[in-house]
């Protein structure tokens, strides 16, 4: 999923320097949405992960 995020900044720069701005605006939102669910994902796997070597 971070692959993801990061893929949808790269053409959120990429459209930016061409001047898009409602496509770099679109794909810079999608990438802000996707590292968030990655970080709340990782967050909750590593409390699990913790949680499972008792």
């Amino acid at each position: 999923m971070l692959h993801y995020a990061v893929v949808f900044f790269v053409i959120a720069l990429i459209a930016a320097v061409f001047g898009f701005g409602g496509i770099a605006a679109g794909a810079a939102g999608i990438a802000k949405i996707l590292f968030f669910v990655f970080v709340i994902m990782a967050i909750v796997t590593f409390a699990l992960g913790l949680m499972n070597k008792r």
